[in-house]
């Protein structure tokens, strides 16, 4: 009994540590970014003299340069507080858990950055819908994360990481510097771009902000019921295991049916939704980080199948589940090879 206590006490424990070190974590960012605003509002910025002409006031380049470069200040945030940061942290706690939980972060982060900017400039109207739908796509993904987690903090860390260490063995302390966290940053900072063209340019809202807003919500509502769904299934399979009862060994119902990955499909919806409000503002090119991001959730697919398929228990029936539904986009089932057609 004692030690049952005892491994409460420390599971307890870790969590709590593991959430002060996710909210202290940021700071750096945050106050410095804070103090910027505060020295633009009083001293102004942007002035390419030495000083204020008006006050005669020494303007620092430091903060003419946060000024005057807010992709790069951006970049340069990222990576000193997460790419270094983060993955000091990761390393002396041999778990890169934290990049997981701030991926649903970080976009937030950034679309506040980029409004609260002083060069920003935007719509209010459409400023005010871009921020409310990406507040509620944080959440859901938040809610998802520590949902699946048992409402730990850092309780593990993503298996392809895990994977990934033990391919790379001895050399993993500095790989994973770059494969997690450098290329976390080409991600997030690329398929967060529309949210800087939002607050960069100031026009009128038009019928393609009303398309974006809904392909936006679609995705959100997809993933959120997938991710349910499955997360469903996973509880009812430990649940029979812990009864000593045969699992079910995959998921073909609901949303489930129509697409073997409708949580991947409702994610890629939302960031191609973001991509809309750029190119509607007259920046297509923002589509190329939702791009990037749609070809690495092409490759995690393939792992995340390949993974399915290791599962002796599961593999026949995920074989036969491959041949008849559609990867990504929901779709009816196809009739499998000498078979008659599954969607009646």
């Amino acid at each position: 009994m004692w030690d049952a206590r005892g491994k409460l006490t420390d599971s307890m424990g870790r969590n709590l540590k593991n959430a002060v070190i996710a909210f202290v974590a940021p700071l750096p960012s945050l106050i410095f970014y804070v103090y910027f605003l505060g020295y633009c509002s009083e001293h102004g910025c942007g002035v390419s003299s030495r000083s204020n002409s008006s006050s005669g006031t020494y303007l620092s380049p430091l903060w003419n340069w946060c000024y005057n470069h807010p992709i790069l200040l951006a970049n340069l945030f990222f990576l000193l507080n997460v790419d270094l940061l983060f993955w000091l942290i990761g390393l002396l706690q041999s778990s890169n858990w934290l990049i997981d939980v701030y991926w649903t972060v970080i976009p937030v982060l950034l679309m506040h950055y980029y409004a609260t900017h002083p060069l920003a400039k935007f719509n209010p109207w459409r400023s005010r819908a871009v921020m409310l739908i990406t507040w509620v796509w944080a959440m859901r993904l938040s809610h998802n994360y520590f949902r699946r987690e048992k409402w730990q903090w850092g309780a593990r860390e993503d298996w392809r990481f895990t994977d990934m260490h033990r391919e790379y063995g001895k050399s993993w302390w500095w790989v994973s510097f770059f494969s997690i966290y450098v290329a976390q940053q080409v991600f997030l900072i690329g398929v967060c771009m529309p949210f800087y063209v939002i607050h960069s340019v100031d026009k009128p809202w038009n019928f393609w902000d009303f398309v974006a807003v809904v392909i936006c919500i679609t995705g959100i509502v997809i993933a959120y019921n997938a991710d349910t769904q499955l997360y469903d299934f996973v509880t009812r399979n430990e649940k029979l295991e812990q009864l000593g009862e045969p699992v079910v060994p995959n998921l073909d119902k609901g949303l489930w049916r129509y697409s073997r990955h409708p949580n991947y499909f409702g994610e890629q919806l939302w960031w191609w939704g973001l991509v809309i409000f750029g190119w509607n503002l007259g920046y297509g090119w923002t589509a190329v980080g939702a791009l990037i991001n749609s070809m690495c959730l092409a490759y995690v697919t393939v792992l995340v199948e390949r993974r399915m398929l290791e599962k002796e228990y599961r593999a026949e029936a995920y074989r036969a589940y491959q041949k008849t539904t559609s990867v990504w986009v929901p779709w009816f089932k196809s009739a499998p090879k000498g078979g008659k057609e599954k969607d009646t």
